[in-house]
């Protein structure tokens, strides 16, 4: 059942919301923000863990951010994912932080090509528990395909998101986190035909960032995906300065999705 997703993105030590298509390993004039927070991490990490919204990723955009992200754990252990520059490195020094789930991004295609060794790497470093992974195959459109974009999203690899690619690296993760990078933040809708392939290929969980504006978004992305889709929400939500979706909303969104999905169960029992 499709759930309601939340994130802290963090930048330079701060929560913020970001146009992921302006982000730049060598500019931060191009950057264009949407929306800085005067709270700090922990603010939200103890909003979401007083709402039971689990799966919530923390993600460091670039160096600087590395307290911020300690103190979003300190609030909900176990609760919060967190991603942004993982390495097998540090990777299991997250997870002993209190990070539920590590999530690997750039680190994963070297010279913008897909590293089976640096997944095994990574994987080894997690004493080999696929539980604790989470794969980011953020991505932008080129030739009418999607493919993996790293680097703050400014580097297209050569690595295209389709069912074997797909295929190939579920084995080695708990789920899939995957942001739209040409839509996120810029709240214009979802791209339709993304959460449908994502629906169509993924066999675990997955969540689909980018473009969300509405609380009817949620609705749109559970028929799209035949409720195996999970939706961030973030530039649109009202926490974050957004007018498109309230943060209440959301909560209410997941409560009833539960209530449904827990009455299916005792049906399908009976």
């Amino acid at each position: 059942m499709t759930r309601f997703r939340p994130c802290i993105d963090l930048h330079a030590g701060s929560v913020k919301q970001i146009v992921g298509g302006t982000l730049s390993t060598t500019e931060d004039s191009a950057l264009k923000t949407n929306f800085t927070s005067e709270h700090p991490s922990a603010y939200y990490a103890s909003l979401y863990k007083e709402h039971n919204l689990t799966g919530a990723h923390v993600i460091m955009l670039g160096p600087g951010n590395d307290s911020a992200a300690q103190e979003a754990l300190e609030a909900w252990k176990g609760g919060l994912q967190v991603g942004g520059g993982i390495t097998e490195k540090n990777a299991r020094e997250w997870i002993e932080r209190g990070a539920e789930k590590v999530i690997i991004t750039s680190y994963l295609f070297p010279s913008s090509t897909f590293s089976l060794t640096h997944l095994q790497s990574v994987l080894a470093a997690l004493d080999n528990d696929t539980s604790k992974l989470v794969i980011d195959l953020s991505c932008r459109r080129k030739d009418g395909s999607w493919f993996v974009a790293t680097n703050k999203w400014q580097t297209i690899t050569d690595f295209e998101l389709n069912q074997d690619s797909i295929k190939l690296l579920e084995p080695h993760c708990s789920e899939f986190l995957i942001h739209a990078a040409d839509v996120e933040g810029l709240q214009r809708g979802i791209d339709h035909e993304l959460v449908s392939k994502l629906a169509e290929w993924c066999n675990i969980p997955v969540t689909y960032a980018g473009g969300g504006r509405s609380i009817e978004d949620l609705e749109l992305v559970k028929s799209l995906s035949k409720g195996n889709v999970d939706l961030t929400i973030g530039s649109a939500l009202d926490i974050f300065g957004g007018k498109g979706v309230k943060f209440e909303d959301c909560v209410r969104w997941n409560e009833e999705k539960s209530r449904e999905e827990a009455k299916e169960n005792v049906q399908a029992g009976s």
